[in-house]
């Protein structure tokens, strides 16, 4: 297949413009949290963890969007949704444990961004709001009208990258003022997030027919190359008469669609799965070496 993603040429392949704009938002972090710190905070450089997790965040970021991958979400669907999974419930993660606490609390203290903040890291509201922009994005009718739409596709997932942050800070809260749940209730949400998942996913495996017309139909799938393929070389390729993504993809249509559907469960289950035994032993080892003080009454040794 790689010999064949070849005519789509360097820019759609590795989106080189995606790449310098990681290498700014990089020197951003860097000059922020090191050397121009001192202008917004006394507190400490992030420690060698949190920097990981920042720079692993970018990493996987142009990984999924910038790397030839993002350019086999519009060809091969089970492509498109390992890359949901990832955008959706790991990059937050990375992202989130890697922005220093100060930085957090001076966007959680902006007027107006305070408020709608507060509002959307309502657990009950963060978890409606990522589960049903998520199930309406996968809804046939706008899928396919947001795969053929530039600024409605970078729109979408624009917002669904931050209604997935809404509902992972509930999980790993960064400041005080979000420390709403205790780890069992956390437990408890991230098996809510699974559950309300499914129906999204049960669409499409067990669809008995093709539901986007983006994966099978020449002018929608030429629509949607758009998004990653320049336009010149895009026009070239039509010259060609390809048929659709089928001349690319090892699948047949319909297996290639409930695959993406099963595995977008599966991503999500064992992400949801580490998450979960992370905050579980988490809190063992913490009220297991905790230690009740002796009462005032009790007896000392002589």
């Amino acid at each position: 297949m790689w010999l064949e993603l070849q005519i789509f040429g360097f820019r759609a392949l590795w989106s080189p413009y995606y790449f310098i704009f990681m290498l700014v938002l990089a020197g951003i972090y860097y000059f922020l949290t090191g050397p121009g710190r001192h202008r917004f905070t006394d507190s400490e450089r992030p420690d060698v963890s949190q920097q990981v997790y920042f720079y692993g965040g970018l990493l996987l970021l142009y990984i999924i969007k910038g790397s030839p991958i993002d350019l086999l979400t519009h060809i091969i669907f089970t492509s498109h949704m390992v890359q949901m999974a990832l955008y959706c419930y790991l990059l937050p993660i990375l992202f989130i444990k890697g922005i220093p606490a100060w930085m957090w609390k001076k966007v959680f203290d902006a007027p107006i961004i305070r408020s709608v903040l507060k509002l959307l890291t309502k657990p009950l509201i963060a978890l409606l709001l990522f589960n049903g922009l998520f199930s309406l994005y996968h809804l046939p009718v706008v899928f396919d009208y947001v795969k053929a739409n530039e600024i409605a596709h970078a729109a979408i997932v624009t917002v669904l990258l931050f209604a997935a942050f809404c509902m992972w800070l509930v999980v790993f809260p960064p400041i005080e003022q979000l420390h709403k749940l205790s780890p069992i209730l956390k437990i408890g949400y991230i098996f809510a997030n699974g559950v309300l998942i499914t129906p999204a996913c049960a669409l499409i495996i067990f669809a008995d027919t093709t539901i986007y017309s983006t994966y099978t139909e020449n002018g929608a799938w030429f629509q949607a190359m758009s998004l990653c393929v320049p336009g010149d070389v895009l026009s070239g390729l039509s010259s060609l008469k390809m048929s659709g993504p089928e001349l690319f993809s090892p699948l047949p249509l319909l297996e290639d669609q409930q695959l993406g559907g099963i595995m977008m469960k599966v991503a999500q289950e064992i992400i949801f799965g580490v998450m979960i035994a992370k905050i579980f032993f988490g809190w063992f080892n913490k009220e297991r070496y905790s230690i009740d003080p002796l009462p005032a009454n009790a007896p000392q040794d002589s």
